[in-house]
C-alpha cells in the first residue's frame, strides 16, 4: 500500500481558498489513481475528488464540482486539491488515498489535513 501524506488544511474565512497537497514517497505513486476524501465530525468519510494515473480524468462529488480542482503532478509524485469559495460545511478533515473509482484502496489512511471554515 502506498503511503500517503497529507498538508496544506487550516483555518479560514467562508469565501477563502486552500490547496491542500497529497504526496508520496514511492515512485509507484504515479501508476495509481488518488482521491480526496473528507470526514466531518460525527458523520461517514465521504469521496470528494478523485483523478486518475495521468491527470487525465478527473471526478467530483456534486457538492465541490465548480469550486474544487483537483490535480497531480507526477515528476513530484504529488496530488493537489484547490478549494474555492470554502462554505462552512466544507469544514472536515481531509484524506487522500490512491483509489479505484470512488473507492479507496485499502484500509490504513493517514492522519489527514484539518481544514476548518468560519462563516
Amino acid at each position: 500500500q502506498v503511503q500517503l501524506v497529507e498538508s496544506g488544511g487550516g483555518l479560514v474565512q467562508a469565501g477563502a481558498s486552500l490547496r491542500l497537497s497529497c504526496t508520496a514517497s514511492e515512485r509507484t505513486f504515479t501508476n495509481y489513481a488518488v482521491g480526496w476524501f473528507r470526514q466531518a465530525p460525527g458523520k461517514e468519510r465521504d469521496f470528494v475528488a478523485g483523478i486518475n494515473w495521468n491527470g487525465g480524468t478527473t471526478d467530483y462529488a456534486d457538492s465541490v464540482k465548480g469550486r474544487f480542482t483537483i490535480s497531480r503532478e507526477n515528476s513530484q509524485n504529488a496530488v493537489y486539491l484547490q478549494m474555492n469559495s470554502l462554505k462552512p460545511e466544507d469544514t472536515a478533515v481531509y484524506y487522500c488515498a490512491t483509489v479505484y473509482g470512488r473507492i479507496a484502496l485499502g484500509d490504513v489512511w493517514g492522519q489527514g489535513t484539518q481544514v476548518t471554515v468560519s462563516s
